[in-house]
């Protein structure tokens, strides 16, 4: 199913972010990301602003080929999906986002094929 809304969205998000060590990867990725970008506008060298992107993808799609062993979700909502990569790192930084994972699946670490429990997104 093919989410419409950003609401659909995020529990596939979730769920394609099930194990702890993604998300883990996720999270770093992010921050180099962020941290490149913001360095590369402030300091005017934007290179790193270029260089942010590769910071960002390396480690995330890591986990999803060899962690997860799944497809980005950046591949078909690559905006909802870089929406998503702030909210799990904002969640994760209020030590929120393993209580989404348990919410939307069941437990911190559910298995593959561990059913979505919720339909919508908060």
């Amino acid at each position: 199913m093919q989410p419409r809304t950003y609401a659909e969205f995020w529990p596939i998000y979730v769920g394609a972010h099930r194990h702890p060590v993604s998300r883990g990867l996720h999270y770093l990725g992010t921050t180099m990301a962020l941290s490149a970008f913001i360095y590369g506008l402030a300091s005017g060298t934007y290179l790193w602003m270029l260089v942010a992107p590769l910071l960002g993808y390396g480690p995330a799609w890591f986990a999803h080929f060899v962690v997860e062993g799944n497809r980005p979700a950046t591949f078909g909502h690559p905006l909802w999906s870089l929406a998503s990569d702030f909210r799990m790192l904002s969640l994760a930084l209020r030590g929120r986002m393993a209580d989404e994972v348990i919410r939307l699946y069941g437990s911190a670490n559910p298995p593959p094929d561990a059913p979505l429990r919720v339909r919508s997104s908060r």
